[in-house]
């Protein structure tokens, strides 16, 4: 194919991808569900589970193995990137910073267990031979994978869900926040630390580990003092200027570059360099200007290719399905009941422990951002792939109803006030776009 010809097809691509997680967000919205997982529905009906069975050639014509292919990936880690960067500006360190007293037990729990239930099952299916893990897999490499994917929180979505059901500032909302970023900083830790070691050289690990730990720091500290000056300077001319948008994202990519070069990943970097972004004007300029094209051109396309790599049909035996309810099990103890579990240990009354394990149980995109990369990385076979897909989909769909359920329908009274900082904070976090 010409450049012209693969320019063709993928506005064509496009077109059906953002009709269909359109439609789809609309159908699940109607049900009470966020948008987020209609996108995520829409891209496996688009692969290979549907849309690959019912009109194949259809299927293959429209998404078929090439340069469009390699167009979405590209341009779906583009959004990411922009994606995570919105998610880092939206998030205050000083939240966790506050909380840690209160968050420390269920954030442990929502990492222990899920580390614990997740090692224990990795070890069971590494005895199945290449089935679900690659070969080259070492046993302890597929323990820490398996224990980062359950124990991940769709910290978007569980931003989004606080603010929509005005819990911001509230203990149970701040308490949630804050455990759930904990959690997903160690994941993405443990993730970083697992891809390193699988390339087979512990230099590679060390530069991951290191730079990442470097590049943290930097940009939080030196980096955030140099980047206040455009806050600043916002606030004096009331906006942002075409020049300090272009440095913004000039910036971006070079995080986006360094933090994959030295081997953790793109969205590290995306993210830690939103968080030292400052506030105010420049903060509520730079979300106004990029969340409408990230979130609904962009960001469809990250869930498309991720629906692609996922074929339900690989799960065709009893003993596989048996698999998928056992991950699908272990996910929703290790996570929803653990931390349930531990907020019952610090004395939080009945509902509000069980709202905190409902909102900590859901993976949405993070999940499945996870998943991407340990598929493109070798780590993991597109038949557990598709079962953790599968898991992603299914706790996703639960967190709303069985909060509504369990607290949401019980809340007759608005949220008590809470001081200026606490309010700022959460209402600041829970303006996560897209509720993802």
């Amino acid at each position: 194919m010409s450049n012209s010809e693969i320019a063709i097809h993928f506005f064509l691509q496009l077109t059906v991808i953002l009709a269909a997680c359109r439609l789809v967000g609309l159908l699940v919205r109607s049900m009470g569900q966020p948008q987020v997982v209609g996108e995520m529905i829409a891209g496996v009906l688009l692969g290979p589970s549907l849309l690959g069975v019912v009109f194949p050639d259809w299927q293959e014509k429209l998404f078929p193995t090439g340069p469009s292919m390699t167009m979405i990936y590209v341009i779906s880690q583009v959004g990411l990137v922009l994606y995570m960067f919105l998610i880092g500006l939206e998030f205050d360190l000083g939240l966790i910073r506050h909380r840690i007293p209160s968050a420390v037990s269920i954030s442990l729990a929502g990492i222990l267990a899920p580390l614990i239930l997740g090692a224990l099952t990795a070890a069971l299916l590494m005895r199945e031979g290449d089935t679900y893990f690659t070969d080259g897999v070492k046993t302890w490499q597929a323990m820490l994978f398996m224990g980062s994917a359950i124990a991940i929180t769709a910290f978007p979505m569980l931003a989004r869900i606080i603010f929509e059901r005005k819990l911001t500032g509230t203990s149970l909302g701040t308490l949630a926040l804050a455990a759930g970023a904990t959690d997903d900083a160690v994941s993405w830790c443990l993730l970083a630390v697992v891809l390193a070691v699988f390339k087979g050289d512990m230099m590679i690990a060390i530069l991951a580990v290191g730079g990442g730990i470097v590049y943290a720091i930097t940009v939080l500290t030196i980096g955030r003092r140099l980047l206040s000056r455009l806050g600043t300077k916002a606030e004096r001319e009331g906006g942002v200027s075409p020049n300090v948008l272009a440095l913004v994202l000039t910036l971006l990519m070079l995080a986006a570059w360094f933090t994959d070069y030295v081997g953790i990943y793109a969205v590290f970097g995306a993210f830690i360099l939103g968080a030292a972004m400052p506030r105010g004007v420049f903060a509520e300029r730079i979300r106004s200007g990029f969340e409408p094209l990230v979130t609904y051109l962009l960001l469809p396309l990250f869930f498309v290719f991720s629906g692609l790599n996922t074929q339900i049909g690989l799960v065709n035996s009893l003993s596989l399905w048996g698999v998928a309810l056992l991950i699908l099990l272990v996910s929703v103890l290790g996570k929803g009941v653990a931390c349930w579990f531990a907020a019952r240990l610090n004395n939080e009354p009945q509902r509000e422990a069980l709202a905190l394990g409902s909102l900590m149980n859901a993976r949405g995109l993070m999940e499945l951002i996870l998943l991407n990369i340990g598929l493109q990385a070798g780590l993991i076979t597109p038949t557990l792939f598709t079962i953790l897909v599968f898991m992603a989909i299914v706790t996703t769909l639960m967190a709303t109803p069985l909060f509504e359920f369990v607290y949401g329908r019980f809340r007759s009274q608005p949220p008590p006030a809470a001081t200026a900082a606490d309010g700022e904070t959460a209402t600041s976090l829970a303006k996560a776009p897209g509720g993802r």
